[in-house]
């Protein structure tokens, strides 16, 4: 019998449900609030906000509940802590992910991919090594040995966290979730490449802040020729099967974005919980 799901977002999207997250600051604060959410996940924040390492730490520590852990008796956390790196996808910075994973986040969003080689290179670095000709052997995984926090966050043995610590989907068991940010035009025509020739990618989020800064209309999003841009995306991940994200859903456009087959869904900001209970509903969660 298979072990139960650790990551909440891997589990909804498996499941055919759409997965519901928002963004946070490393803040110890932040994280008590989120304790008792519904949300699915949290990214926490280290591309705009500064990235500290012991912030994170903190934060996934206080992100934790007893009482919800006894209550459960199960290892899955209430909410899955991921965490976005600073690095753009072509300074490559394989530490940064290392780091996020080693603290026990189950996921890495990585910024500004544009090309196979970059999204190569972000599934590599969240993955262990195993020699050439071993079954799931590409990406070659590059991610040192050093797990000893994420192996007592996870509350695994180290023999039990290696045979988990592998991205998902390409490893149907793995509890790593690979999230890719498309945010510009070289992005987009290298889109389909990357999602035909890198096995791990667990979902693309469109980072339309970026991508409407270069089409010349900054944050503008309901802008036509933003929405077409967003719509190419969303159709190559359809073409691809690869789950798509949104970055910014509110309660003004979260019918839209449901509408357009959009599944990872990155609520507004945990200071109200309104829009996720809103996007909650028209889900049918």
């Amino acid at each position: 019998m298979a072990p139960p799901r650790l990551n909440s977002m891997i589990k909804a999207l498996e499941s055919g449900q759409h997965a519901l997250a928002c963004f946070a600051p490393c803040e110890i604060d932040t994280a008590l609030n989120l304790q008792n959410t519904k949300y699915d996940g949290v990214v926490f924040e280290g591309e705009h906000n500064g990235w500290d390492i012991r912030a994170l730490r903190d934060s996934l520590q206080y992100l934790l509940n007893r009482g919800q852990i006894a209550k459960a008796a199960s290892l899955v956390p209430n909410i899955t802590p991921m965490a976005r790196i600073p690095a753009n996808g072509v300074e490559k910075n394989q530490f940064l992910a290392k780091q996020a994973l080693d603290t026990g986040c189950y996921g890495v969003m990585w910024p500004h991919i544009s090309t196979v080689e970059e999204a190569y290179n972000a599934v590599s670095a969240c993955r262990y090594p195993r020699l050439k000709g071993k079954p799931l052997y590409e990406p070659a995984g590059i991610r040192g040995d050093g797990p000893h926090g994420a192996v007592r966050y996870w509350g695994l043995s180290q023999q039990e966290y290696y045979e988990r610590a592998d991205v998902w989907p390409l490893a149907p068991h793995g509890e790593i979730f690979v999230i890719l940010q498309i945010e510009d035009q070289a992005g987009v025509r290298n889109l389909r490449d990357m999602l035909k020739n890198v096995p791990g990618i667990g979902a693309i989020v469109i980072g339309e802040g970026d991508l409407s800064q270069e089409l010349g209309y900054p944050r503008q999003y309901e802008h036509k020729v933003v929405l077409e841009s967003m719509a190419e995306i969303v159709a190559i991940c359809k073409e691809c099967g690869v789950v798509v994200g949104h970055p910014h859903v509110e309660q003004s456009n979260a019918q839209r974005v449901i509408d357009e087959g959009y599944r990872f869904l990155m609520c507004s900001s945990p200071r109200s919980y309104a829009t996720l209970d809103k996007t909650r509903a028209l889900v049918g969660r």
